[in-house]
C-alpha cells in the first residue's frame, strides 16, 4: 500500500451545541473539503438537527438558529452519509482533538467507524508558523494573508480556511526545506515534535 501524502486529505470542521459529547452535546453542522494532490475536488456541508434546542450563545456564535435546525435532517442521517464520504481518507482539523471527539461520538451512536487517521493543523501551525500572534484559525489566516471572505464559525467556511492553511504550510515546507511531497505521517510527527526540534526533523526528512 502506498504511503498517504499530506496533499490528499479530507479537512473537516464541526459546529456543535457545546464543548463535550460526554455532557450530551451534539453536532449541528459538518463541513468538509476533499483535497486530492493539493486541489479541492469535493465538499460536504450539512446542518443537522440534534433533537433539542440550542442555546442563544451557540446561535449567536455560529449564526445557526433553532429555526434553521428545525427542518434539518437528523444527526444520524447526516453522519451516516458523512461516514461514507470520509471512508479511507486521512483527516485534518484545526484543533483536531475537538472534532475527533464529536466525529467518534456521533459515529458511535450509529455503529459506524472510519479508517483514516487525524492530523491537527493547529498543533502543526504552532511548529511551522511560530511567529503568528495566536494559532486560532482566523488569526493564522490573517497572519499568512490567506484569501478569505471573513466568515468563521460555519463548518464549510472553516474547513475551507483550514484547507488553505494546510496547503500554505505544505508550500512553506517546500520553499524552506525542499520537501515537496510530505507524507501524512510526517505532518503528524511535526505536530508531536517540540518547536525547537522541528528544523532538525525537517532537514533530515
Amino acid at each position: 500500500m502506498s504511503t498517504p501524502l499530506a496533499n490528499t486529505v479530507i479537512v473537516l470542521d464541526f459546529e456543535t451545541t457545546g464543548l463535550s459529547p460526554n455532557m450530551g452535546d451534539r453536532a449541528i453542522e459538518i463541513g468538509a473539503v476533499r483535497l486530492v494532490d493539493g486541489k479541492v475536488t469535493d465538499t460536504f456541508q450539512q446542518l443537522m438537527n440534534p433533537g433539542f434546542r440550542v442555546s442563544g450563545f451557540i446561535e449567536n456564535y455560529t449564526g445557526i438558529t433553532n429555526n434553521m435546525l428545525r427542518t434539518a435532517p437528523s444527526c444520524e442521517e447526516v453522519m451516516s452519509e458523512f461516514a461514507d464520504f470520509i471512508q479511507g481518507s486521512c483527516l485534518v482539523a484545526h484543533n483536531a482533538s475537538f472534532d475527533k471527539r464529536f466525529l467518534d461520538a456521533e459515529l458511535d451512536l450509529i455503529g459506524k467507524g472510519y479508517s483514516g487517521e487525524f492530523a491537527c493543523s493547529m498543533l502543526i501551525a504552532r511548529r511551522l508558523v511560530q511567529d503568528s500572534p495566536t494559532h486560532k484559525l482566523g488569526d493564522l489566516v490573517r497572519f499568512l494573508n490567506i484569501d478569505n471572505d471573513g466568515v468563521f464559525h460555519r463548518a464549510l467556511a472553516d474547513s475551507e480556511m483550514t484547507a488553505k492553511l494546510w496547503l500554505a504550510m505544505l508550500q512553506d515546507m517546500s520553499t524552506t526545506y525542499q520537501i515537496d511531497n510530505p507524507s501524512f505521517k510526517l505532518m503528524q510527527k511535526i505536530g508531536k515534535t517540540t518547536k525547537a526540534a522541528v528544523p532538525r526533523l525537517l532537514r533530515s526528512a
